[in-house]
């Protein structure tokens, strides 16, 4: 009786008494299956992830089954990372033609997904970063009641025809991990924190769930959270969270503390801590969404700085993602290519029992079980 009494507590007092779940009662089955795998994995390790990674890479673009880390490594990574922009981009059904390829080879090879959205202001004619969206508020604009609302749920529309259509060999919808919004707390997206309100950017990621889910019938989404590193406590992690209900993932992007800006990995394994933590006590999945040291120039940043941070206080992240290599810059790149200066570390981080690359997880059949 005492035991029950304190399991209805926690529930009338917002605790955290469910379970570990989805947030969606109709996902696939190979979605729930890749969820049960991730909180697996995270007890003991992390997946390695490189956005774009499997598109293009240094000095090339398009190649079949190649990227910079399996030339590398002689494996993909475990996750690679994929985006929304081209959706309302040039030549939009041409990169979503492409994308789906690229997302069901992945698939297909055991790897995950994950989807970033650098949503091109629908309200303008400039970009996605403030400066270049003609700066002008757009979130309130997108919102139920917004001038801009009809053309949001057109846009959400192709998404989930995109997401629906995409399919593994035996005709199963591919489970991905969407992160829509990312990096809300700094000033440089229009869907900032400058430029909209708690209540509206709240507003705006559950309206997009929710149609997406339940209006659209999208059940192969993994919802993530992940701000940038302007936290250092838990209630300013979570000024705009929508809520355990709305939320799958948190976690954090942070280059600044880890190379870019300075070398604080202190600071940095304090605030993915913060991230972890919530996740245990919330019964939801965690991750380091996004870091990197553009040009790598320290040669032991991956054993000695990502690695380091990462290990801290038995922390739980289901997996620790890269930025891309650009195909014909000659800087901006963040995963090793043959030659670099720290392929001997990256071996060693490769190597490391820590670390999900694309040939782990194809062992696992992370989908099926």
């Amino acid at each position: 009786m005492k035991k029950l009494f304190c399991a209805l507590l926690l529930l009338t007092q917002g605790g955290f008494a469910q379970k570990w779940e989805l947030i969606d009662p109709n996902a696939t089955r190979e979605t729930v299956n890749l969820y049960k795998s991730l909180k697996k994995i995270q007890k003991r390790g992390t997946v390695f992830a490189h956005q774009h990674a499997t598109e293009y890479g240094r000095g090339w673009s398009g190649d079949a089954d190649r990227s910079d880390v399996k030339s590398v490594v002689g494996t993909h990574p475990g996750m690679i990372g994929v985006d929304f922009s081209g959706f309302t981009g040039r030549n939009p059904e041409e990169y979503k033609t492409r994308l789906k390829k690229v997302v069901e080879d992945h698939y297909n090879r055991g790897g995950i997904i994950t989807v970033a959205w650098h949503f091109y202001n629908p309200m303008g004619k400039g970009g996605f970063y403030w400066a270049g969206s003609d700066s002008i508020q757009v979130v309130p604009r997108l919102i139920p009641g917004g001038d801009g609302h009809e053309k949001y749920k057109q846009i959400l529309d192709d998404i989930a025809d995109w997401a629906k259509s995409v399919k593994g060999a035996n005709g199963e919808p591919v489970p991905m991990i969407f992160r829509p919004y990312h990096e809300f707390d700094g000033g440089w997206f229009w869907w900032g924190a400058p430029h909209c309100t708690v209540d509206e950017f709240k507003t705006l990621w559950k309206f997009t769930l929710s149609y997406l889910r339940d209006t659209k019938d999208v059940h192969n989404f993994i919802y993530a959270f992940s701000p940038d590193n302007k936290f250092n406590t838990e209630e300013e992690f979570l000024e705009r969270y929508p809520g355990d209900e709305w939320t799958d993932m948190v976690g954090m992007d942070n280059y600044a503390d880890m190379g870019r800006d300075r070398y604080d990995l202190a600071a940095a394994a304090r605030k993915l801590k913060i991230v972890s933590d919530y996740g245990k006590k919330a019964k939801k999945l965690a991750a380091f969404t996004e870091t990197g040291l553009e040009s790598i120039p320290n040669d032991t940043w991956w054993t000695e700085t990502l690695l380091k941070v990462m290990k801290t206080d038995k922390m739980r992240l289901s997996y620790v993602l890269v930025w891309r290599n650009d195909s014909r810059s000659e800087t901006h790149y963040y995963a090793p290519h043959p030659g670099h200066s720290s392929v001997a570390d990256f071996l060693k981080f490769h190597d490391d029992k820590y670390t999900w690359f694309e040939s782990d997880l194809a062992k696992k059949n992370i989908y099926k079980k």
